[in-house]
């Protein structure tokens, strides 16, 4: 994670948005998707990872966290790390046309860096900013639920799986997040 974004008060409910490098399509299989909410719903039973909101797009994730225990960089960070070894392994067992494409982008933004030893799946850096009042915490939550729609995925924002927009709505799916 970069060195330059700090989640600096420990209690604080931050807005983040993580994205695959060079803004990749990754997460267009459901067993990408799947994996995703499976990796936030340990962090959020085993690190005490909070999810007020969020929305897995192709290419990112939006986010609004904070923790009950551990700091949230550190959740993140392990969170980031996680699931690059897990796409890495997903490619090699699924069913994926671009797996040798997506295998060589992945590589390639890895070469560039002394500390990645292989593939880069992750950018560096998920800028947090602070939910300091609800007007900011509302704003950043519509854009979140309304995202999907704004990419013309679905019309309306409870109808898209991967989004705690059908949470909000009162629809609820077994495996998504709580």
């Amino acid at each position: 994670m970069s060195e330059k974004y700090k989640f600096d008060d420990p209690e604080g409910r931050y807005f983040v948005t993580l994205s695959i490098v060079h803004w990749i399509d990754l997460f267009t299989r459901k067993e990408f998707k799947h994996s995703i909410v499976e990796s936030l719903k340990y962090c959020q039973n085993n690190k005490g990872l909070v999810i007020n909101a969020w929305c897995l797009m192709p290419s990112h994730l939006h986010m609004i966290i904070r923790s009950d225990s551990e700091p949230v960089g550190a959740i993140i960070r392990d969170f980031k790390k996680f699931t690059s070894r897990q796409a890495i392994e997903l490619l090699g067992t699924i069913n994926e046309s671009r797996k040798e494409w997506l295998l060589r982008a992945f590589k390639a933004s890895g070469e560039k860096l002394k500390r990645i030893t292989s593939y880069k799946v992750w950018q560096d850096g998920n800028p947090p900013e602070l939910l300091m009042s609800n007007k900011f915490q509302e704003q950043k939550l519509t854009y979140i639920h309304y995202n999907p729609v704004e990419c013309e995925i679905v019309d309306e924002p409870e109808y898209y799986w991967y989004s705690s927009a059908r949470d909000y709505s009162g629809i609820n799916v077994c495996w998504m997040l709580n």
